[in-house]
């Protein structure tokens, strides 16, 4: 599984340069609008450091996407089937979250991602994660302390959110077992009003 998530770290570091490239932005461009020091981007975009998720957020953010959509365009494989076996994962080096990304790539507005949260994990996430999608949380295993701003949530097998406003985030698995949850991303930037 190492070499799998591995190879999928060296296609994100691709994307974030595709995407920072097809904009015509430079380094300098896009730490800027991210928030995020050049010599971080340089590093990813090298190879030479994996991203976080809090990093990936924020440039996901800064190009105006989901970052769901920015490591889908990295990871997924095109078609209606996705088995389960080809399901692309990636683990975030500073948590150790396992997120799969569980719906094929296409032009559906819809991304199901599935993440493993393992026990004692804080992740934060900026409130331009949330700027271009709609979300819910399903709770599948476990318990999930997700902080919304200043609202606390507390959350148990079964339970579902809707995530209101862009707001900073934090998903915190406050107990000693894994918390396995499921988001539902409804990308606004992909609904076309008829």
């Amino acid at each position: 599984m190492n070499n799998i998530i591995d190879t999928l770290n060296q296609r994100i570091s691709d994307r974030i340069r595709l995407e920072r490239e097809s904009r015509g932005w430079s380094l300098n461009d896009l730490a800027q609008r991210a928030g995020v020091s050049r010599a971080m981007i340089h590093k990813i975009e090298r190879g030479e450091s994996s991203p976080t998720a809090t990093l990936l957020a924020r440039l996901s953010g800064a190009f105006g996407i989901s970052m769901s959509t920015l490591i889908a365009r990295a990871e997924a494989p095109s078609g209606r089937l996705l088995r389960y076996a080809d399901q692309p994962l990636w683990r975030d080096p500073q948590s150790h979250y396992l997120r799969r990304h569980i719906s094929p790539q296409n032009d559906f507005p819809l991304d199901l991602v599935q993440v493993e949260l393992p026990a004692g994990s804080d992740v934060h996430m900026p409130a331009s994660a949330y700027a271009f999608t709609r979300q819910l949380i399903w709770l599948q295993q476990g318990e999930l302390v997700f902080l919304e701003g200043d609202v606390r949530h507390e959350m148990h097998q079964g339970d579902c959110l809707e995530l209101g406003p862009p707001n900073d985030c934090r998903f915190i698995n406050e107990s000693d077992a894994l918390c396995v949850y499921l988001v539902v991303l409804l990308n606004k930037n992909s609904i076309s009003i008829s």
